[in-house]
């Protein structure tokens, strides 16, 4: 039997004993973990996944994918260029089992991403509440720090960064070249973080 998964904005079809590299997962080599958003298995297809469905893979471990050179030159009476590189963080993992149903009694791990968090998969993993409850459910932690303190950070930003899983001036100062590339993307910040220095203002606030 083979099912068509979805992690890290990619969909990958496998099957028992695959060996995949996605995007990094917050689980440690050894661990067992399980994907939830399942767009399909065998001839099931779900609109847009299957209810009750899983993938369930064991890690490998954490490794880097090849390194990305990105060169920008700007022609410009005050011209500048810079050169990055890049080596995007991965997980390896094994598939072991493909549940067509019954993932929500399975006790395994959901599989999400580290650093930030797709809306998605904090949904497949968190556990289900009543309709009149989903809104106390949104809103954010308690003992969220006040992201607005960051230079650039409105209302706005600060929701979707919410919505992103990142509440906490620590999680901003430990982030790395490889996860401010992927909030970048993800929410189209289109440099900002870099250019505005929210993990070195982070850093400080921390510090204190």
């Amino acid at each position: 039997m083979f099912a068509v998964l979805k992690t890290g904005g990619k969909q990958y079809k496998v099957q028992s004993g695959d060996v995949l590299r996605v995007e990094k997962l917050a689980a440690d080599a050894g661990e067992k973990v399980q994907f939830n958003e399942i767009l399909m298995v065998g001839a099931t297809v779900g609109a847009p996944t299957v209810e009750g469905a899983a993938v369930q893979a064991d890690v490998i471990d954490q490794i880097k994918g090849e390194k990305v050179i990105n060169f920008v030159k700007r022609r410009r009476k005050h011209s500048s260029k810079r050169t990055k590189g890049h080596r995007q963080q991965l997980t390896l993992v094994r598939v072991t089992d493909i549940l067509e149903k019954g993932a929500d009694a399975s006790g395994v791990k959901a599989a999400i991403g580290a650093g930030s968090v797709s809306g998605a998969a904090v949904a497949a993993a968190a556990p289900k509440v009543a309709p009149k409850k989903a809104k106390a459910a949104a809103a954010p932690a308690a003992g969220a720090d006040d992201l607005k303190t960051l230079s650039g950070v409105g209302p706005a930003l600060e929701k979707k960064l919410h919505a992103a899983g990142v509440t906490t001036f620590a999680q901003i100062a430990g982030w790395s070249e490889a996860d401010v590339a992927e909030m970048d993307e993800k929410l189209s910040f289109k440099g900002r973080i870099e250019r505005e220095g929210w993990i070195a203002q982070a850093q400080e606030i921390v510090k204190g």
